[in-house]
C-alpha cells in the first residue's frame, strides 16, 4: 500500500498502478513532443543549403584581422547569388562554373555537397583537383562547416568517428555518407562510384576532359566542374556550350 501525497490515507495497489500508468503516459507525451520539436528544428536548419550556411554552418577567413571582421569564423553572407547557385545545383545534373576568388564559389560547392552527404545515408561525394594539398584544403572546408554548426545538428548527423581522427582526405558520417578527396588524374576516379563529383580548378588539369568522361561513367548524381579562367579543354568545352546556346 502506498501513502497518498495529499495525506488522506493510503492508496490501494490498483490506484497506485493506475496513477503510475498516467504519469508514464504524460512523460511519453512530453518526450514525443520534445522529439518532434527537435526533428522540426533539424529539418528547418537543413532544409536547403542557403539556410544552412547563412544561419548555422560557418566558413573561415584567414584575413579576418586585415579586413576588420569580428572573428575568423562567419556564416556565408546572405547574397542572392548563393541562393541561385544552390537552386541551380538542385536542378541540373552536369554543371560548369567559371569562378573568381572573391565569389567563394569553391566554398559554396563544397557546402552544397557536404550537406547532401550529411543528410542522406550512403550518399558519397568525390572531390578532385590538381594537387593533393589543394584537395586536403577542400575537405577541410567540409570539416569546418561541420565543426562550426550547432551541437544539435552534429547530434542529428553524427560522424563515423571523431572528426580529428578522420583522414585528411575524408569526412565520413555514421550513416555511410561521405565526402572524399583525390588528386588529379582520370585513373583516380575509377575505383569510386559516388553520387556526386566535383572537379575544382579544371582549367589547370591536363586530363580534365578524361576526368569528365570517367565521371559520366561512374557518377549517378551531380557532376560539377569549377575553375578560374585558363586555356585548355575546360575553356574550349565551355566556349562550345555557349556557342551552341547562342545558335
Amino acid at each position: 500500500m502506498a501513502v497518498r501525497p495529499n495525506g488522506r490515507g493510503k492508496m490501494s495497489t490498483a490506484e497506485f498502478l493506475r496513477d503510475l500508468k498516467w504519469v508514464r503516459q504524460q512523460v511519453a507525451e512530453i518526450e514525443k513532443k520534445r522529439n518532434a520539436n527537435a526533428e522540426n528544428r533539424v529539418q528547418e536548419a537543413t532544409d536547403n543549403t542557403f539556410i544552412w550556411v547563412t544561419q548555422h554552418a560557418k566558413t573561415w577567413n584567414e584575413h579576418w584581422v586585415e579586413e576588420g571582421r569580428p572573428g575568423p569564423y562567419e556564416h556565408f553572407p546572405s547574397f542572392e547569388y548563393f541562393r541561385h547557385i544552390f537552386e541551380l545545383l538542385d536542378l541540373e545534373r552536369v554543371i560548369f562554373f567559371e569562378k573568381s576568388r572573391d565569389l567563394m564559389l569553391s566554398w559554396a560547392l563544397v557546402a552544397y555537397l557536404t550537406l547532401e552527404a550529411m543528410k542522406t545515408p550512403m550518399r558519397g561525394v568525390l572531390v578532385q583537383t590538381q594537387k593533393q594539398d589543394k584537395v586536403v584544403q577542400l575537405i577541410e572546408y567540409a570539416k569546418c562547416l561541420y565543426r562550426t554548426q550547432p551541437d544539435f545538428l552534429k547530434a542529428a548527423f553524427p560522424l563515423e568517428k571523431p572528426i580529428d581522427n578522420q583522414p585528411n582526405l575524408e569526412l565520413r558520417f555514421a550513416h555511410g555518407g561521405y565526402i572524399a578527396g583525390i588528386p588529379g588524374g582520370a585513373n583516380q576516379i575509377r575505383s569510386f562510384h559516388p553520387w556526386a563529383y566535383l572537379n575544382d580548378e579544371s582549367s589547370f588539369q591536363a586530363d580534365a576532359g578524361e576526368c569528365y568522361n570517367e565521371a559520366l561513367a561512374v557518377v549517378k548524381g551531380k557532376i560539377i566542374f569549377n575553375s578560374s579562367a585558363g586555356p585548355g579543354w575546360y575553356a574550349d568545352v565551355r566556349h562550345d556550350i555557349f556557342a551552341s546556346m547562342e545558335n
